[in-house]
C-alpha cells in the first residue's frame, strides 16, 4: 500500500495510518482525502488486519482543511464544492462504517476536519497537549461533513456550543465531554494506545463488527418491540457460528482463542 500523504505500518493485526504532512499540519487537501478513502477500504477488506490506528505526523493531529486548498474552493462553482464536500463526506463514513475497530492518537491539534476524524473513529486517545475545535464557523461556513461524527461524540447540547464559538478544547476538557476516552501525558501516549490496541486484539473480529453494528441499531431509538426483537435476533444468530465456538471452547478450556495473537 503506497500513498502519496500517507504512511501504512503494519505489525501483528495492527495498522497504523500515519498522516504524512507534518510541513502542513495533516491538513486536508483533495489528496489526502482519497488516499485516507482508499486506505480504509483497502485495511478494512484485509482480514489480516484487527485494529486501525489513525495518527499524524509532526507537532500535529490533524489542523483541518489545508488553507490553499480552502482558498481554490472559495473560487470554485457550487456544484465543483459540492463533489469536493462529497469526497470530504465519503472519507469521514468510510472511516466511521470500518468493520475493524478504529483508534485515533492525536498528540496536537485536531481542528475542523481533523476533529471530525477524531470523532469518526470508534475510540480517542489523547495526548494532554492535544487541542480541538470546530473552526468552520471563524471562516464562514460550518462543520457539516463532520457533523454527524462530532455529534455522536459530544452530543447535541456541547455542539451548540462548540459549532457557534468555535472555542478552543483543551485535551482535558475534551475528555470531559466524552470526545476524548482516555488523556494522558504526552510521553504515555503510545503505551495508552498500545494499551487499548492490547485489549481489542483479545476480542473475536467477527463479534466486534457485529457489536459496531449494533450500536448504530440501537442508538437514540426507544425501546420498543421491533427493537427487542432485533436485539433478540441479533445475539440468536451469532451464538451458533464457528466464531462463538470457538471463543466459549477456549473460555471453558482456559486458552487463548484463536484470534488472539502469539505473544
Amino acid at each position: 500500500m503506497t500513498y502519496e500523504t500517507l504512511e501504512i505500518a503494519l505489525e501483528q493485526g495492527v495498522a497504523t495510518i500515519w498522516m504524512n504532512r507534518p510541513d502542513v499540519h495533516n491538513a486536508f487537501n483533495a489528496q489526502l482525502i482519497a488516499d485516507i478513502t482508499a486506505a480504509c477500504r483497502e485495511l478494512d477488506a484485509d482480514d489480516a488486519v484487527r485494529v486501525v490506528v489513525l495518527a499524524g505526523r509532526g507537532k500535529s493531529f490533524s489542523a483541518g482543511a489545508d488553507l490553499n486548498w480552502m482558498k481554490a474552493a472559495g473560487e470554485a462553482s457550487v456544484e465543483e464544492n459540492l463533489a469536493d464536500a462529497r469526497k470530504l463526506a465519503g472519507m469521514l463514513r468510510t472511516l466511521s462504517e470500518m468493520r475493524k475497530p478504529t483508534i485515533a492518537r492525536v498528540q496536537g491539534a485536531a481542528l475542523g476536519g481533523g476533529m471530525g476524524l477524531a470523532s469518526a473513529c470508534d475510540i480517542c486517545v489523547a495526548s494532554d497537549k492535544a487541542v480541538f475545535a470546530t473552526s468552520e464557523v471563524k471562516f464562514g461556513i460550518i462543520p457539516s461533513a463532520i457533523s454527524p461524527y462530532v455529534i455522536r461524540a459530544i452530543g447535541e447540547r456541547q455542539s451548540y456550543r462548540y459549532f457557534q464559538s468555535a472555542e478552543r478544547i483543551s485535551a482535558g476538557r475534551a475528555g470531559e465531554i466524552g470526545l476524548a476516552h482516555e488523556v494522558v501525558a504526552a510521553e504515555e501516549l503510545d503505551a495508552k494506545v498500545a494499551e487499548i490496541v492490547t485489549a481489542l486484539l483479545q476480542g473475536g473480529p467477527k463479534a466486534q463488527a457485529a457489536a459496531k453494528d449494533l450500536i448504530r441499531a440501537v442508538a437514540n431509538r426507544p425501546v420498543s418491540d421491533e427493537l427487542v426483537e432485533d436485539t433478540a435476533r441479533r445475539i440468536s444468530s451469532l451464538r451458533a457460528t464457528p466464531e462463538a465456538k470457538e471463543g466459549l471452547d477456549a473460555f471453558l478450556s482456559k486458552r487463548p482463542a484463536a484470534w488472539i495473537p502469539a505473544q
